[in-house]
Order: structure tokens, then sequence, then C-alpha cells
């Protein structure tokens, strides 16, 4: 499972806002995906690992 952003909706962004207030913090959604990562070559894991580094995020190679 791998963990992104989640799609709210309108009501669910509001209730987040709320919470936030009362909170005093900034909350992040996250949803789970089912997917299996990807097996890749020696060469393809050097290719993103440069990548990674040349743009400053994490890359996940996965099937989908």
């Amino acid at each position: 499972m791998i963990w992104v952003f989640s799609s709210l909706t309108d009501e669910q962004i509001k209730s987040i806002k709320e919470l936030e207030g009362k909170m005093g913090v900034t909350l992040l959604a996250f949803s789970g995906i089912k997917t299996k990562y990807a097996d890749i070559s020696e060469e393809d894991l050097k290719l993103l690992l440069q990548a990674e580094k040349d743009i400053g995020v994490s890359l996940v190679a996965v099937n989908v």
C-alpha cells in the first residue's frame, strides 16, 4: 500500500478546516492505495536515484 494525498469533498474540507482552527495546526489528509511495487533493474534503480537527487523528491516505482 502507498499513501497519497486524499481527494476530499467540500464537506470534508470544511470539517478539516474547522478542526485545524480548533487545534491551531495544519492537517494533511492521506488515503491508502493498494498497489504493487515494481521490480526494476539495477540500471533503472540508478536512474531513479539520480532523478531523485536531481529534482529533490522521492520516487516510487509501482505497477498499477
